[in-house]
């Protein structure tokens, strides 16, 4: 009988601590900053899920944008934000992981500024050629390499580019980088022939595999992509070779743990949802929802994956 008093006591006690943690947020408007370019992936995947998340939570949920190089500034204003939870960020493999060692004084830390919620989705980049280019799958590519060749590659970002850079220093070859201002412009430098390669998000290059403008070698994640079966990985190719672009929720480092918890299982009810899962999947994302201490341990497993390509391959340091 006392036993189970105290363990009802204790649920009570529980629940209480639950729901003050919620009240400080509750009523009161949630603002996702999206740190990235309006429209771009980080933005669609935030206002996809904010007005669910928002049903809720009994509130309204904003979505921000605060686009700069990197995502440097808008990761910023939520690091230094208020530890309420009414502030949070939705970050990427980027400005999470990247970022570390890309920077030589960020001006945050990706890992000790900020307190994981959730990964939302992530998805392998695609690698494609120019129709004329000489190379139709990774092994030909690498041959290609080894030739003396040269091989340029239009680089559309830091994870592109490492993604890249991951190629060569794995298979010991030389591509030479060709900086573009985002994953637009690169591809059409490829579709003009002006570059050879380009590897970027599957939404940028899809129109154009399609009408075979462009043709696919490889996708960078660990499987293939369910929207493009018959496209191999380059881990395939390339034994332990991986890399995916990833997006999640990051809080303020310090935000009440019940929050955090509270966020990440409203989120998780928002992924299942089956329009929301229609629209990721059918984006070619694979959807997640993990916890917020799986997404921690696999944040820091990524800071340290890019800090050694970074070194490895001796790309130009901000």
């Amino acid at each position: 009988m006392h036993r189970t008093l105290r363990i009802a006591s204790l649920t009570a006690i529980l629940a209480l601590f639950s729901t003050i943690a919620y009240a400080q947020v509750s009523g009161k408007p949630i603002t996702i900053v999206s740190p990235n370019a309006a429209g771009g992936p980080n933005d669609l995947i935030a206002r996809l899920i904010a007005t669910k998340m928002g049903e809720l939570l009994g509130t309204n949920v904003i979505v921000d944008d605060r686009p700069s190089a990197n995502g440097v500034v808008g990761t910023e204003l939520v690091a230094r934000a208020a530890p309420d939870g009414s502030v949070i960020v939705i970050g990427n493999s980027g400005t999470h992981a990247v970022n570390a060692s890309l920077y030589r004084q960020l001006s945050y830390d990706p890992v000790r500024d900020f307190a994981p919620i959730t990964e939302l989705v992530s998805n392998g980049l695609v690698v494609v050629a120019n129709p004329a280019f000489g190379a139709n799958t990774i092994p030909e590519l690498i041959a290609l390499a080894k030739k003396g060749s040269r091989i340029n590659v239009a680089v559309a970002g830091a994870t592109g580019e490492l993604a890249g850079n991951a190629i060569k220093i794995m298979t010991k070859t030389t591509m030479t980088n060709i900086p573009y201002k985002g994953g637009a412009p690169a591809t059409i430098a490829v579709l003009s022939g002006e570059s050879d390669l380009v590897i970027t998000v599957y939404a940028t290059v899809i129109p154009h595999i399609k009408t075979g403008k462009l043709k696919a070698l490889a996708v960078t994640s660990g499987k293939r992509l369910a929207l493009m079966p018959d496209v191999p990985t380059i881990g395939e190719s390339i034994e332990g070779y991986e890399v995916v672009m990833w997006y999640g929720l990051f809080a303020p480092a310090r935000t009440p743990a019940a929050t955090v918890r509270r966020y990440r299982d409203v989120v998780a009810r928002v992924l299942n949802m089956p329009d929301i899962r229609d629209r990721l999947i059918g984006e070619a994302y694979e959807i997640h929802g993990n916890t917020p201490e799986e997404f921690s341990a696999l944040q820091k497993r990524e800071v340290e994956m890019y800090r050694k390509i970074i070194l490895e391959s001796g790309m130009t340091r901000l």
